[in-house]
């Protein structure tokens, strides 16, 4: 005899920003529902998605995921109580109305999730709780826009309020360019006011995925972006467990996450997100619901986390489903899921679309456009990087000619990348402006033209097949220069290009460890034998 129904809220078509991770996280939570006991209905309105498929679930209403359609499935239906925090942005939006419509939600309460998702109230909570935030102000109309921007400082980061994958946000450094951001991308008013965040230049953004039953909560993973904060989670390679950071900041991130879940009063999962600058910890976000970053933190440390949630969403104690992770006496700093002799990196790389669009600059930014992602996993940090760039079809060089081109303000972080690449044999080629730069330091490079000085040019070299890997960060404005042809040029011809200096770094650690090292090959199977 079933326990009663219960309906899954799926994230309805897939788009940039809310893909295939929330089906995962969907179907795992059908699967736990089905093993406690339950009869799980999946509302989902995507044929792509797993949790559509006939055999998934107990009972399927492929309808869209809008308030009407759902209050009438529930209607219908009757079930003890409806999740929400699966598919991602789109039903977490239903989460307060389908409340006041008197239906149970099951998990982390609406008003927990409403004071994680209302600027104001987040920020009074942070307040509250002695934690650190960057300076941020909520401007509702174009005047307030440019007092807050002032006040706070130049570069800021804005946003509309509540969006998905970052869209229109943008990394803005003056007022004229803040004033054609309004013009342009967003309509400003007293409803649709616009966030405006201090940027912290040269941090290091984390993202912590948890799973919490109310009393207690076990950090699945810390991830360390290995681009620059400032970059959309989304699109950045992201490495458990941090590859850069002191065991410290790692124990005081997971202090901060649990004082959050349990101020939020989390019932399932929770994502946060973090910014270390100068060894302070800020809070950028928190998401009370499964992020995209689940199945990879899943596969990195062994467990199911978005079963693990189900189960407890349905009044599970994880003290009774994890009884062998409470008695790990010594805990990883990175994970509370395992012990400290944990030996093993995880990456996780994403998949651009850039060969498909032709126009579009490959540059990174706070607005996500990865439209999948692979993971590379092995005990040397170098190794699961190269795997991972490997498995995007980005193939590491081992030798040849590698072109570096830098913003002024990346100029003093490129030494040692240089240094490194001249010790494994690799030639330098660099535009003006770094080739005097390296030559000051003693580093040789030969000198590249750029495409207005006389042919060949770099782009000419890149065609011709001379260039095997391209380091070139931009310098900050978005007009359409040199930088947008050579990168288009690296894409066109399939050669690795890195546009930040820490994924540089990164590249260089992987093609030391490639040479000097054997890589091995294992299924996750035998990884987590228990």
């Amino acid at each position: 005899m079933k326990k009663g129904k219960i309906i899954i809220l799926g994230s309805g078509p897939n788009r940039i920003g809310q893909g295939i991770e929330f089906d995962y996280a969907c179907v795992h939570c059908v699967w736990a529902l089905k093993e406690e006991g339950y009869e799980a209905i999946m509302v989902n309105c995507n044929p792509e998605t797993v949790s559509t498929d006939y055999d998934t679930s107990d009972k399927l209403f492929f309808e869209p995921i809008v308030y009407e359609d759902v209050i009438n499935i529930i209607e219908s239906e009757n079930p003890v109580g409806v999740v929400v925090q699966f598919g991602g942005q789109t039903p977490l939006k239903l989460a307060v109305p389908l409340q006041n419509a008197g239906v149970s939600i099951l998990g982390t309460s609406p008003d927990s999730i409403d004071i994680a998702e209302d600027r104001e109230r987040f920020r009074n909570l942070v307040i509250k709780l002695g934690l650190k935030q960057p300076e941020s102000g909520i401007a509702r109309s174009k005047e307030e826009a440019i007092i807050i921007s002032e006040k706070i400082g130049y570069p800021v980061l804005v946003r509309p309020s509540y969006v998905l994958g970052g869209r229109a946000m943008r990394l803005v450094y003056d007022t004229p360019e803040l004033l054609n951001y309004i013009e342009e991308a967003v309509y400003v008013t007293e409803d649709k006011p616009l966030l405006i965040d201090r940027f912290l230049e040269d941090a290091i953004e984390l993202d912590v995925d948890a799973v919490s039953d109310g009393d207690d909560v076990l950090v699945g993973a810390i991830m360390e972006h290995i681009e620059e904060a400032g970059i959309h989670s989304g699109d950045s390679a992201t490495c458990i467990p941090p590859y850069t950071l002191s065991d410290e900041i790692m124990f005081e991130v997971k202090r901060q996450t649990r004082m959050l879940a349990k101020a939020l009063n989390v019932k399932g999962l929770m994502n946060v997100q973090f910014a270390v600058k100068d060894n302070e910890v800020y809070i950028i976000e928190v998401n009370p619901r499964a992020s995209r970053t689940v199945p990879f933190v899943s596969k990195a440390v062994g467990y199911p986390l978005a079963k693990i949630a189900s189960k407890v969403i349905v009044g599970r104690k994880l003290r009774e489903i994890l009884p062998e992770v409470f008695n790990i006496r010594d805990t990883h700093p990175a994970t509370d899921f395992q012990s400290r002799n944990f030996k093993r990196y995880s990456i996780k790389e994403v998949v651009f679309p850039w060969n498909r669009f032709p126009e579009v600059d490959p540059l990174l930014g706070p607005e996500m456009k990865s439209t999948g992602e692979v993971m590379g996993i092995d005990e040397d940090f170098g190794l699961a990087y190269y795997k991972a760039q490997a498995a995007t079809g980005s193939i590491l060089p081992t030798k040849g000619n590698v072109f570096l081109s830098v913003a002024d303000k990346d100029k003093p972080h490129i030494v040692n990348l240089a240094r490194g690449l001249v010790d494994l044999g690799f030639n330098i080629y660099a535009t003006k402006g770094t080739h005097n730069f390296l030559k000051d330091y003693g580093i040789d490079s030969f000198l590249a033209n750029k495409l207005s000085e006389e042919r060949p040019n770099i782009v000419d070299r890149i065609r011709n097949g001379e260039i095997k890997m391209i380091i070139n960060t931009p310098s900050g404005k978005r007009e359409r220069s040199d930088a947008y042809y050579i990168r288009r040029a690296a894409v066109e011809h399939k050669i690795p290009y890195f546009t930040t200096i820490r994924a540089a770094y990164a590249s260089l650690q992987a093609i030391k460890a490639f040479r000097e090292k054997d890589m091995e090959v294992k299924p996750l199977q035998e990884m987590f034998q228990r």
